[in-house]
C-alpha cells in the first residue's frame, strides 16, 4: 500500500502532539482576536483601540527575546512529553487569569494575561519542533513538518475567526463567552498532551543557565556552527519577515485597494493561510519524502514572482468601496489578486518546510532545542523590523523636535513591490553563499522532470542515523542524482574523478560533497586522499555512496565489483547497503550507444526508474564477491 502523510495522523506517536500544538495556536489567536472584539464591544475611542492593538503584539512577542534561549535549555534537559504538559498546565493558569480580566472588562489584566501567553509560546517552540526528528523517520520529516505547518496556519486563520465572532454571535455575554472558550480549549489542551509518548530528553546533563543576555548569545553562536544551519535559520526567519509584512498589510488593503468589507480582509488572509498549508503539504510529495532543500529556491523565487504580480495586479486605489466578496472578484483584477495571495502562500510552503526540516535533520539531537530557540530569537527579531519598517516605509514624514525628516510615503501595493525586489535579493545572496541549496534545486529539478522514480526497500534497509557505506551498480551519469533523490539523508557519494569533472555536473557534484576517486595508476595521491575522506565521513556518521565496477556499464551489465570498497572495511567495518538501479541503460546518460558526445533524445521523459535496497551486510563479513552477488539478485536481469 502506498504511503500517505496523513497517515501519521492515526499514530499516537504524532497525532496527539499535532492536536496539541494546534489547539495552543487556535487558542492563542481567538484570545488575541477577543481582546480586539472585546474593545469594540466596549465602545473604546479610536485613540486607545489603537494604543491596545499596537501595544499587544509587543507584549507578546517580547518574551521570544527575554526567555527563548532558557526555554531551549530546558526543553534539551526535560523528557520532552512531560515539557509539553508542563507548558500547557501554565496555559490553563494563564488563561484563567484572562478569563477573568474578561469578566472584569480589565483590559491592564489582559495585557498582562498575553504578556503570560507570549511566556508560554516561548517555552513551547523548542519542543515545538525538536521533537519531530525524535518520533518521526527521517523520510517522515518532510511531511510532519508540512502537516504541523498546515495545522498551525489553519489554525491561526480559523482562531482569529472565532476569535473575532464572538463578541458578535453572543451579544450581551460576549465577555463570558470568550472566558469560558479560551479557558475550555486550554484544558482540552492539557488533556489530549498527556496522550503524547515518552520522548527522552536531549541532553538531560545540561545545566539551565537563565541569564537571556549571554544566553541568547551562547544558542546563537551554536546555532551557527554549520553554514547549511545557520542560513536555513536565516530563510526561516526571512519567510516570518514576509509573512508579518504582507499579513500586516492586509486589513488596509482590502478596504483601500480592494474596495471590501471587513470580511474581505478575513477572505484575503484565508486565501494566503490555505495556500502556505496546501504548499506544506505538497513538500513531501515533491521531494519524494526527502529532505529536499532542492525546493527552498523553487518557493523563494515563486514567492518573488506573485509579489511581482500582486503590485501590478492592482497598484492604485479602489474604484469602488463596500464590496462583499462576490463584488470584488467582479471587479477587474480581483480573481488575479486572489489567485496572487495563493500563489505567495503556496510558494511560502514550500520555502519554509525544506528548511525547518534541514534544520533539524542537521542538527545533533542533543544541541537541536537549543538551535531552535536561536531560531525563535531571530524570528522575533525579524517580525518586529518587518512590523517597524511597513510602518516606516509608509509613513510621509517624521518629526523630530522641528526638524521634519520626508519618509517614503509608499502606498501598500508599493510596500509589496519593495518586499518582492528583496525577497529576489535576500533568496540570491543565500544561494550564493550556501550553493548546496541551488545544487540541490537543480538536481531535483533534473531528476523529477527526467523520470518518475520507484522506491523499494529504502525506507526499510537504509540506516535512520549513524554510518554506512551504499554499494551500487553504475548506469549513467544520473546515477548520484538519482540516488540522492530517493535517500532520506545526505550521501558522500564516491565517483571517478573523471565524471566528477564532467562540465557543469561538475559544479553539482562539488557542492554535494562527492569524493573524486582515480585509480592507483593514474593518480595514487587522487586515490589515497579518496580514502581518508570516506574514512573521515564514516568516523562522522555519515552515509558514503560507492560504485563498485569502478566505471559506467559498457554493455548494460554489471561488471565484476573492485577490491576498493574491502579496503575501506578493513579500516572501518560498518554495515554496507546494497541498491541497484534498473531501468536507466535506456537513458540518454548510459553509454548504451557509446560516449556521453554521443547523447541520445530520450525514448520518453518521466521514465519509470526503479531503486532498490536489500538487507544491510556486517561490515566484517562483506566482501567484493559477496556484494555484487546481492546487488545483481536485486536487480535482475532488466538493467
Amino acid at each position: 500500500m502506498a504511503y500517505n502523510q496523513f497517515d501519521l495522523l492515526r499514530q499516537r506517536r504524532f497525532l496527539p502532539f499535532f492536536v496539541v500544538q494546534s489547539l495552543g495556536a487556535f487558542n492563542d489567536n481567538v484570545y488575541r482576536q477577543a481582546i480586539i472584539g472585546l474593545l469594540f464591544w466596549l465602545g473604546v475611542d479610536d485613540q486607545q483601540r489603537t494604543l491596545y492593538t499596537n501595544l499587544a503584539p509587543a507584549l507578546f512577542i517580547l518574551p521570544f527575546f527575554l526567555f527563548s534561549a532558557t526555554a531551549g535549555q530546558i526543553a534539551e534537559k526535560l523528557e520532552k512529553s512531560r515539557l509539553i504538559r508542563i507548558t500547557t498546565a501554565m496555559e490553563i493558569a494563564i488563561m484563567s487569569v484572562a478569563a477573568v480580566g474578561f469578566m472584569l472588562q480589565n483590559m491592564p489584566l489582559l495585557l498582562v494575561a498575553l504578556f503570560g501567553t507570549g511566556v508560554q509560546s516561548a517555552l513551547f517552540g523548542p519542543v515545538k519542533y525538536s521533537i519531530l526528528p525524535s518520533v518521526l523517520k527521517p523520510e517522515e520529516l518532510t511531511g510532519g513538518n508540512g502537516l504541523v505547518e498546515m495545522g498551525t496556519s489553519i489554525s491561526i486563520l480559523v482562531g482569529m475567526i472565532a476569535g473575532g465572532m464572538i463578541f458578535k454571535l453572543a451579544g450581551d455575554y460576549g465577555p463570558q463567552t470568550a472566558a469560558a472558550a479560551i479557558i475550555l480549549l486550554a484544558m482540552l489542551g492539557n488533556a489530549v498532551s498527556r496522550l503524547i509518548p515518552t520522548v527522552d530528553a536531549g541532553a538531560p546533563d545540561l545545566k539551565v543557565h537563565v541569564n537571556p543576555i549571554p544566553e541568547s548569545r551562547r544558542v546563537l553562536k551554536l546555532a551557527r556552527k554549520q553554514l547549511a544551519v545557520r542560513n536555513a535559520m536565516l530563510g526561516v526567519s526571512w519567510f516570518w519577515f514576509v509573512g508579518t509584512m504582507l499579513t500586516a498589510q492586509l486589513p488596509s488593503y482590502a478596504k483601500l485597494n480592494l474596495g471590501g468589507d471587513e470580511t474581505l480582509y478575513l477572505v484575503a488572509l484565508g486565501v494566503f493561510s490555505v495556500g502556505t498549508g496546501i504548499g506544506s503539504l505538497l513538500c513531501e510529495k515533491l521531494s519524494a519524502r526527502t529532505v529536499e532543500i532542492g525546493l527552498v529556491p523553487l518557493g523563494a523565487f515563486g514567492m518573488s514572482v506573485f509579489l511581482f504580480d500582486l503590485y501590478f495586479a492592482r497598484s492604485g486605489a479602489a474604484t469602488a468601496t463596500g464590496l462583499d466578496v462576490a463584488g470584488f472578484l467582479a471587479q477587474p483584477g480581483g480573481w488575479r489578486v486572489t489567485l496572487d495571495l495563493a500563489a505567495v502562500g503556496l510558494f511560502t510552503g514550500f520555502f519554509l518546510v525544506p528548511l525547518f526540516a534541514l534544520i533539524q535533520s542537521r542538527t545533533p539531537r542533543s544541541e537541536l532545542s537549543r538551535v531552535i530557540s536561536a531560531v525563535n530569537i531571530q524570528n522575533a527579531f525579524f517580525i518586529v523590523m518587518a512590523a517597524v519598517l511597513g510602518i516606516a516605509l509608509q509613513m510621509e514624514q517624521f518629526t523630530i523636535g522641528d526638524t521634519v525628516v520626508p519618509m517614503p510615503g509608499l502606498s501598500i501595493p508599493q510596500l509589496f513591490l519593495c518586499l518582492a525586489i528583496a525577497n529576489t535579493l535576500v533568496a540570491l545572496w543565500i544561494f550564493t553563499i550556501v550553493p548546496e541549496f541551488l545544487m540541490r534545486f537543480l538536481s531535483w529539478l533534473l531528476v523529477r522532470s527526467l523520470y518518475r522514480l520507484r522506491l523499494h526497500g529504502i525506507e526499510k534497509h537504509v540506516p535512520d542515523e549513524g554510518p554506512a557505506l551504499i554499494v551500487c551498480n553504475h548506469v549513467s551519469y544520473m546515477d548520484a542524482l538519482i540516488l540522492s533523490a530517493s535517500i532520506p539523508r545526505p550521501v558522500r557519494f564516491v565517483m571517478y574523478y573523471k565524471i566528477f569533472n564532467v562540465p557543469v555536473m561538475r559544479w553539482i557534484f562539488r557542492t554535494g560533497k562527492a569524493i573524486p576517486i582515480a585509480g592507483a595508476k593514474e593518480d595514487p595521491e587522487v586515490m589515497q586522499r579518496a580514502f581518508e575522506e570516506i574514512d573521515a565521513a564514516l568516523a562522522d556518521g555519515q552515509l558514503v555512496g560507492i560504485f563498485p565496477e569502478g566505471a559506467l556499464t559498457r554493455d548494460g551489465e554489471i561488471a565484476p565489483f573492485k577490491a576498493g570498497m574491502e579496503r575501506v572495511l578493513e579500516r572501518r567495518p560498518v554495515p554496507v547497503v546494497p541498491m541497484a538501479l534498473k531501468h536507466m541503460w535506456t537513458s540518454m546518460w548510459s553509454k548504451r550507444d557509446g560516449r556521453l558526445r554521443q547523447m541520445r533524445v530520450p525514448r520518453r521523459f518521466r521514465a519509470h526508474v526503479e531503486v532498490l535496497a536489500g538487507e544491510p551486510v556486517d561490515g566484517r563479513e562483506a566482501t567484493a564477491a559477496s556484494l555484487e552477488t546481492k546487488v545483481r539478485a536485486l536487480r535482475g536481469d532488466d538493467a
